[in-house]
């Protein structure tokens, strides 16, 4: 079965958000929640292109204000150094992700980090999720 893009569902989707260039850090927490919700269950097509439009919106807006003062040597000491900067716990992270175990064979270097847990650790640092990947 082929999904077929509905235009008209697409319009409605883009006058209930509103997407547009991010300026400021409550616009991009407005995008990141929207991202958030769609992120977390089956898209429509038409929600996927609003998915990817905001993606790209908050990549955007986090590479022009987000500068990191030195550059990790692999993602997970990029990861372990968010937590150093942020105020976030590995509770806080534990509570979005839903599993320990990930946590801490990530941290350990014993598991690859996958494009959804990049995602998913971009959109709860606010960082740009290809950091996380290698």
């Amino acid at each position: 079965m082929t999904l077929i893009f509905n235009q008209e569902k697409y319009r409605e989707l883009l006058i209930t958000y509103l997407p547009k260039l991010i300026k400021t850090e409550a616009e991009n927490e407005e995008a990141l929640a929207i991202v958030e919700n769609l992120m977390h269950r089956i898209r429509t097509p038409e929600e996927n292109e609003l998915y990817q439009l905001l993606i790209t919106l908050i990549e955007k807006f986090e590479q022009e204000n987000y500068h990191f003062d030195v550059t990790p040597s692999s993602p997970e000491s990029l990861l372990s150094f968010l937590f150093e900067q942020s105020n976030k716990t590995r509770d806080d992270l534990q509570a979005y992700l839903g599993s320990e175990i990930l946590i801490d064979d990530i941290l350990a270097g014993k598991r690859a980090i996958t494009p959804e847990d990049a995602q998913k650790l971009g959109s709860f640092f606010h960082v740009e999720p290809s950091l996380f990947t290698e």
